[in-house]
């Protein structure tokens, strides 16, 4: 009887760090995921582009993990000799946030800089879901973008495989670039 009154403090233990451990959600495994890509540089390709926009076709697809933290990840974008665009995810008390930071080549903002949407699902470890936000929206229409007011980003991990960026427009646009997590390149 003893030893199993002496084994009661232990199991009293063992069960007070399980319920202290925190709980992870989908959003802080698909956080972790992109975490375990920082400092490192994919090559991509268009999986699919609907428009064929001419300013993709043939140019080289490159994204940097950089700039990581506990709460914001920053993956510039370059494509061919354009190295305007920078993906920022941060978390929020709520979820995730996908920003768009657009800069000119001498680093001052561009008129269409700082749109996107914070997740309004859980979604999953694989892919993460950012509707427009309404702050985008006023930019949108404001810059005469209106077609942009229904956009929905995602990103798509799936480790050692592919990163997917996608840009989705309900009965409209469908944009998506896909990198190989296999291959890493040099940093530049």
């Amino acid at each position: 009887m003893k030893a199993l009154i002496a084994l009661i403090p232990a199991a009293l233990l063992a069960l007070s760090a399980c319920a202290s451990a925190p709980v992870q959600t989908p959003q802080d495994a698909f956080f972790a995921r992109l975490t375990e890509l920082c400092g490192r540089t994919f090559h991509g390709r268009v999986a699919a582009d609907d428009t064929n926009d001419p300013n993709f076709a043939g140019k080289a697809l490159v994204m940097h993990v950089r700039d990581c933290s506990a709460t914001e990840i920053r993956i510039p974008f370059h494509v061919g000799e354009d190295h305007s665009r920078t993906w920022v995810i941060t978390r929020t008390g709520a979820g995730l946030r996908l920003k768009h930071d657009h800069r000119h080549a001498d680093g001052t903002p561009d008129v269409l800089t700082w749109y996107g949407g914070d997740t309004a699902t859980p979604g999953t470890a694989e892919r993460q879901e950012f509707p427009v936000d309404a702050e985008s929206i006023a930019l949108f229409t404001r810059e005469g973008r209106t077609v942009s007011n229904t956009n929905v980003w995602a990103i798509e991990i799936r480790p050692g495989s592919e990163y997917v960026y996608e840009l989705a427009r309900p009965g409209g646009r469908l944009f998506r670039v896909a990198f190989d997590l296999s291959r890493p390149v040099a940093n530049p």
